[in-house]
């Protein structure tokens, strides 16, 4: 049973769907509803937008016919931190939790010479929206590969982290390429997660980035450095 916290922080999310124009089916099951009567400060209109964002399926809003299963995300960047730095953040994947947008839990359950497995959760507590294994290829201090397929709303993700080599002038300096791909199941699904994943990937590298500072301090001083970012999403 959801308290009554927790279904203000929905009725929060569910306000930013509706006004983003995310329509949905109004229904709620029968064991939340006398929850969401004795919260006196929902409004009419609160009660009906939180009933719509609890049950599947979703409604694409009218009209919109072209949104893709798959996702890409791509970004190349010179940053001022050594790559096995840079390395040591991204391999630690029971940290994840800590820092990472909407990663509720990070867990390895089993570690071998050059790989791991993880158990992660993703979502706004609440409501979570996935739970998956991630399988994670070490090469140290070079990359970090993660690949999932047991996913309920993916078909797969795979997300790729390339450390290489920085400026010559600037010896801790690394040139850092991310890539993240992911089809979800359908496209009800996609339009589901559209609001939130498009938002989440983009602030992907900028929370490693964060990470990276808590641990190591503020990265070097890289000239023109925003002339030296690459980003694509398709």
């Amino acid at each position: 049973m959801y308290s009554s916290n927790q279904l203000m922080v929905c009725v929060h999310r569910c306000r930013q769907l509706a006004a983003s124009g995310h329509y949905y089916r109004p229904i709620l099951a029968n064991s939340y509803s006398h929850k969401l009567n004795s919260i006196k400060t929902f409004t009419r209109h609160d009660h009906q937008v939180i009933r719509q964002f609890f049950r599947l399926p979703f409604k694409p809003f009218k009209g919109q016919t072209n949104i893709s299963k798959v996702k890409k995300y791509s970004e190349r960047r010179v940053l001022g931190y050594s790559k096995e730095q840079l390395y040591e953040v991204v391999s630690l994947v029971d940290d994840y939790h800590l820092f990472l947008p909407a990663c509720v839990k990070s867990h390895v359950f089993e570690r071998r010479n050059g790989f791991l497995l993880a158990e992660l959760e993703i979502g706004v507590p609440p409501i979570i929206w996935e739970r998956y294994t991630s399988q994670v290829t070490l090469r140290k201090p070079n990359s970090v590969i993660a690949r999932c397929n047991d996913g309920k709303l993916f078909n797969y993700l795979e997300t790729h982290w390339t450390f290489g080599d920085g400026l010559p002038h600037i010896k801790q300096s690394c040139c850092l390429d991310f890539r993240i791909s992911f089809e979800f199941k359908s496209l009800i699904h996609s339009q589901l997660s559209h609001a939130f994943f498009d938002e989440m990937v983009h602030k992907t590298v900028n929370a490693f980035l964060k990470r990276a500072e808590q641990l190591y301090g503020k990265q070097c001083f890289i000239p023109n450095a925003s002339s030296l970012t690459q980003k694509t999403m398709s």
